[in-house]
C-alpha cells in the first residue's frame, strides 16, 4: 500500500512539476510576439483490479498544449493583410495627392499664368516685354509639366524599389518557414508526434510577418509541416522546399518591375500582377496601376492636347517678321516598345485626332505577315480602333504574326514637352489675312475681321498680295471675284451652309451671311449698292494686329479634348480638375478603407488574444494552484514513506 500511495504521490508530484513549469514559461513569455499560452493535459493512470474493486494509480501528463484557434487566426491573418495592403496604398497615393492639389506646386496657376500671357500680348501685341512675359510663362508653364513628371518619376522609381525588396523579404521568408518546417517535422517526429509548440508559433509568426506582405492561406500536412500559398494559390512553400521570387523587368513595359518564379533549370515564370493582392506588394501594385500609372498618363495628355491645339492655332497666324506662325511647343513623341519579337519591324505610329485621346495604354500585335494587326487596350483587354482612339498607325510593310508591341501615347510626354520658340518676333499674334470696305463704296456694307482656320490657300498666295488683294464685288443681287480653284462655302440668315465647288461665278448676297473661302472665313453685312467691294489680302502692317492671340488665349476655356459622341467635352482646366478629383477621391476612398480595416483588425486580434495571449492574473493563480498540489503530493509520499516503514518495522 506504501508503495503504491509513494507512485500515486509521485504521478502527482511530477504533473504539478510540469504544470509549474509550463505556467512559468507562460509568464516568462507574456511580452513575447506571437507567443500562445501553453497548458498541460492530464488524464488518470490505469487503474489497478482487485477484488474489492478498481483502484487508481494517479495521473499522467499527456501533452503540452497551445491555446491556439484555426478560426480566429485566419480571421486575423486576413484582416491583417487587407490593412497592409490599404496602408501602404494610402502612404503612396497621399504623395501624388498633396502634389497635385499643392496650390504652389500643382498645374493649375502656371496654365493661368501662361494664359494671362496671351491676354496681356493680345491686348498689345507689339509690346516686347508683353511678348517676353508670354514667353517666360511658356517656359514655367513647361517646366511646371516637367518638374510634376519628374516628381510622380520619382514616387515611381520608390514604389518599384518596394516592390524590389518587398519580394525579395518574401522569398527569405520563404526561406526561414520551409526551415522551421523541417525542424518541426524532426522534432514531432522524435517526441512521439507531441506538437513542438514553441516551433509551431515561430512558423505562426513568420507566416503573420508574411502575411503583411503578401496574402497568404496554409495547409497543414499530416507530418506537421506548413504549405504557404500566395495571391489566388501560388505555391510559396511546399514542405521543406521554399520557392524562391524575384523581381524582374517585365518583358511587356521595361520601366516596371514584375514578380518572377526562378525555377531550378534557371528560367523565369511571370505571376501576373491580377493573382497578387494584399499586402505591402498588392498594395505597391495597386498603387502603381491604378493612380502612378493613371495620372502620368493624364499629366501627359493635358501636355499632348495643350501642345497640339496651340500649335495648330500658332500656325494660322502671322508674326512680326511677317511669316505664318510656327511650331509653338514641341509635340512629345508616342513611346512604342517591342516585347520579346522574331524581328525588328516597328510600326509607325502617330498622333491623329487628339480630342479622342483618353491617356490610356493600348498593345499592338500583328496578325499577318504583311502589317496586318489587332489593337487592345492594356487595361481591360478589350479591342479597339486606332482612329478611335487618337492614334494614326502605319504597320511595317513586312511583319512576323504574334509580334506586339506596348503603345503609351501620353505616359511620357508630360516629360519631353519643350518651348520651340525663344524670339519674342516670332510669336504669331496676328492674323494673315485682313479684310476692308472699299472707301468708294456707296452702300453701308461692312466686313469682319478674316478668321483664318487653315494657312495652306494663303501660303498659295490664293488672296493675291499687299498690293494686288482679292476683290470681292456686289453686283445684281451677289458677290463675285472669288479666287479660282477655290471653293466656297457661305450660310444666308435662317439656312444651312451651302458649297459652290470651284469655279464660282457668284454668291447670292444676304446681309449678315457668312462666306468661308480657301481657309479664311468672315461676314458681310449692311446694304450693298452694285460695284460695291470689298478687299481680303496679306496682312503687310500686322505690327498691332493680335487677333490670333485672342485666338489662342480661347483655347483656354475652349473644349478641346475627350471626345464624347464626336465632339470634344473637355477643358485643359478640366482634364486637370478631374485628374486632381480622381487622386483625391481615391486617397480618400484608400484613408477610409484603410481606417475601417485597422478597427477590424484590433476585433480580430482581440479575440483571437482571448484565447491565445498570456493572463498575467490567471497564470498567478495557477501557480498558486500547482504549488499547492506540488505540496499534496509530497505529502502523500511522505505518509507512503512512513507506512512503508512501519510495515518494515513490523518485521523486526
Amino acid at each position: 500500500m506504501g508503495a503504491s500511495l509513494f507512485s500515486i504521490g509521485l504521478t502527482g508530484l511530477n504533473a504539478a512539476q510540469a504544470g509549474l513549469s509550463t505556467t512559468s514559461h507562460n509568464i516568462s513569455n507574456a511580452g513575447t510576439t506571437g507567443y500562445s499560452r501553453q497548458r498541460i493535459e492530464q488524464s488518470t493512470n490505469p487503474a489497478m483490479f482487485t477484488g474489492a474493486g478498481f483502484f487508481g494509480e494517479g495521473t499522467k501528463v499527456d501533452t503540452v498544449k497551445r491555446a491556439y484557434n484555426t478560426f480566429l487566426t485566419s480571421q486575423v491573418l486576413a484582416a491583417d493583410t487587407k490593412f497592409s495592403e490599404y496602408d501602404t496604398f494610402s502612404t503612396e497615393i497621399s504623395q501624388v495627392d498633396n502634389m497635385l492639389a499643392d496650390p504652389t506646386v500643382g498645374l493649375t496657376p502656371a496654365l493661368q499664368d501662361f494664359f494671362g500671357g496671351i491676354e496681356e500680348v493680345a491686348a498689345n501685341p507689339a509690346s516686347v516685354p508683353a511678348r517676353q512675359s508670354m514667353l517666360s510663362t511658356a517656359e514655367s508653364l513647361v517646366s511646371r509639366l516637367h518638374n510634376l513628371s519628374d516628381r510622380i518619376g520619382e514616387i515611381r522609381a520608390g514604389v518599384e524599389g518596394q516592390i524590389k525588396e518587398t519580394v525579395s523579404q518574401i522569398s527569405t521568408y520563404a526561406k526561414n518557414i520551409a526551415e522551421v518546417n523541417n525542424k518541426i517535422t524532426i522534432a514531432q517526429q522524435a517526441g512521439s508526434a507531441q506538437p513542438a509548440n514553441d516551433l509551431l508559433d515561430t512558423r505562426d509568426q513568420l507566416v503573420k510577418e508574411l502575411n503583411q506582405l503578401v496574402r497568404v492561406s496554409t495547409s497543414t500536412d499530416a507530418d506537421g509541416s506548413m504549405s504557404v500559398f500566395i495571391g489566388t494559390g501560388q505555391p510559396l512553400v511546399i514542405g521543406t522546399t521554399p520557392t524562391r521570387l524575384e523581381a524582374l523587368p517585365s518583358i511587356a513595359d521595361q520601366s516596371r518591375l514584375a514578380v518572377n518564379i526562378l525555377t531550378q533549370n534557371g528560367g523565369t515564370i511571370t505571376i501576373p500582377e491580377s493573382l497578387l493582392g494584399g499586402g505591402k506588394l498588392g498594395g505597391l501594385l495597386n498603387m502603381r496601376a491604378t493612380a502612378l500609372d493613371s495620372t502620368q498618363n493624364q499629366l501627359g495628355l493635358m501636355a499632348v492636347g495643350l501642345s497640339t491645339a496651340f500649335n495648330a492655332q500658332h500656325k494660322l497666324g502671322q508674326d512680326l517678321n511677317g511669316n505664318l506662325g510656327t511650331d509653338f511647343f514641341t509635340i512629345p513623341s508616342i513611346g512604342v516598345q517591342r516585347y520579346t519579337n522574331a524581328t525588328t519591324a516597328m510600326p509607325d505610329v502617330q498622333y491623329g485626332d487628339v480630342s479622342k485621346l483618353v491617356g490610356e495604354d493600348y498593345r499592338l500585335t500583328f496578325t499577318d505577315t504583311v502589317g496586318g494587326y489587332a489593337l487592345t487596350r492594356v487595361s481591360d483587354g478589350r479591342s479597339v480602333s486606332a482612329a478611335d482612339v487618337g492614334l494614326s498607325i502605319t504597320p511595317a510593310a513586312t511583319s512576323w504574326v504574334g509580334d506586339s508591341f506596348l503603345i503609351q501615347p501620353t505616359r511620357h510626354a508630360a516629360s519631353n514637352l519643350g518651348l520651340t520658340i525663344t524670339d519674342t518676333r516670332m510669336i504669331a499674334a496676328g492674323a494673315p489675312i485682313t479684310a476692308a470696305a472699299t472707301a468708294s463704296n456707296l452702300g453701308t456694307g461692312s466686313i469682319t475681321a478674316p478668321v483664318v482656320s487653315s494657312t495652306t490657300s494663303i501660303s498659295a498666295g490664293a488672296f493675291g498680295t499687299s498690293s494686288a488683294p482679292l476683290k470681292l464685288t456686289h453686283a445684281g443681287g451677289s458677290l463675285t471675284g472669288f479666287p479660282a480653284g477655290q471653293s466656297v462655302t457661305y450660310t444666308l440668315l435662317n439656312s444651312s451652309p451651302i458649297t459652290l465647288p470651284s469655279p464660282v461665278a457668284s454668291v447670292p448676297y444676304q446681309s449678315g451671311m457668312t462666306i468661308a473661302v480657301g481657309g479664311v472665313s468672315f461676314s458681310i453685312a449692311g446694304a450693298l449698292k452694285d460695284q460695291d467691294s470689298f478687299t481680303l489680302g496679306p496682312n503687310a502692317g500686322g505690327v498691332s494686329d493680335s487677333r490670333n492671340a485672342v485666338a489662342l488665349g480661347q483655347l483656354q476655356t475652349s473644349k478641346l479634348m475627350l471626345s464624347a459622341n464626336g465632339q470634344p467635352s473637355a477643358t485643359l482646366q478640366s482634364v486637370y480638375s478631374q485628374l486632381v478629383s480622381s487622386v483625391g477621391n481615391k486617397a480618400r476612398e484608400v484613408q477610409v478603407n484603410r481606417d475601417a480595416q485597422e478597427s477590424l483588425v484590433g476585433q480580430a486580434y482581440e479575440a483571437q488574444q482571448s484565447i491565445a495571449g498570456v493572463n498575467l492574473d490567471e497564470e498567478a493563480a495557477n501557480l498558486i494552484r500547482y504549488q499547492q498540489a506540488y505540496q499534496a503530493s509530497s505529502k502523500v509520499m511522505t505518509i507512503a514513506s512512513k507506512l512503508f516503514d512501519e510495515v518494515l518495522a513490523l518485521g523486526r
